[in-house]
């Protein structure tokens, strides 16, 4: 996701700093950017070359590069004990007026809020994968976040092209409070057998229209990243309807995370499409 999102920033023309824990991981964004870039523009949608975009981005292990931005936006793991180290290292570092946007799926903003000097100057930016296909962002308002903040926030996307749906804090804001629920029952499905995982699938594009059944939507997420949502939910919510289905549990136990592990519900052959039941 986050090299979704400073993908989407550099082809709008921004300087980025993309910032993570090992060069290894840096290695694997850089990789993704130029593949989605060359796809984009096969497909039409980019003017300029991987080459030119990739320029704008200098991909760090160095918080220190946080000195001058004007917006953070955070794509860290759905862990409070890694977000909250992570705010309290940028908060020290950014200036005045930065804003912090959080990519979080579940955290509440105004709980991320606790852990800076400047509660007023964070929000929720929900992208949606893959981000340079979306056309909209789910924007989460937290109790202190202000309207500077929001406008700011809106002129951002805007400049990339997406639409900014707001809506209030709260667990898992509106995506994850219902998506996750139908992909944890989904699951539940098929731990019963009820179906196979590409017939479940099936019935919720050929019947009702979506674009992605619950059980490949959750492969593009990770089911990692799943399963840590539905947690957070759990907890945020004390709602036993977020327990995670064993047969999601077992899978990310085994390393199966989805498109990104080649296997979750479906397995992945070269492409992108699911090749057969996981």
């Amino acid at each position: 996701m986050g090299t979704g999102v400073a993908h989407e920033l550099a082809r709008a023309g921004r300087a980025v700093v993309l910032v993570d824990v090992a060069e290894q991981a840096l290695e694997r964004s850089k990789a993704d950017l130029t593949r989605q870039l060359r796809l984009l523009r096969l497909l039409g949608k980019s003017k300029e070359s991987p080459e030119a975009v990739g320029r704008r981005i200098r991909f760090t292990t160095d918080y220190e590069l946080c000195r001058d931005v004007e917006f953070v936006i955070e794509n860290v793991p759905e862990s409070w004990e890694v977000k909250r180290a992570v705010y309290e290292m940028i908060d020290a570092l950014a200036p005045p007026a930065c804003i912090f946007a959080s990519n979080t799926s579940a955290i509440a903003i105004d709980r991320l809020a606790t852990a800076t000097r400047r509660p007023g100057q964070v929000i929720g930016t929900h992208f949606m994968n893959p981000v340079p296909l979306s056309t909209a962002v789910e924007v989460i308002r937290g109790s202190q976040t202000s309207d500077d903040t929001l406008r700011r926030t809106q002129a951002l996307l805007e400049s990339l092209g997406k639409e900014s749906i707001v809506v209030s804090d709260g667990p898992g804001f509106v995506t994850n409070r219902v998506l996750m629920l139908m992909i944890n029952e989904a699951a539940r499905l098929l731990e019963e057998k009820r179906a196979p995982a590409r017939e479940i699938d099936r019935i919720f594009k050929s019947c009702l229209g979506h674009r992605m059944g619950p059980l490949e939507t959750a492969d593009l997420i990770g089911l990692d990243t799943v399963l840590d949502t539905l947690r957070v939910l759990g907890e945020s919510a004390d709602d036993d309807r977020f327990e995670p289905c064993p047969l999601l549990s077992g899978l990310v136990e085994a390393g199966l995370h989805g498109r990104k592990a080649g296997q979750g519900f479906h397995r992945y052959g070269p492409g992108t499409e699911a090749s057969g039941d996981g």
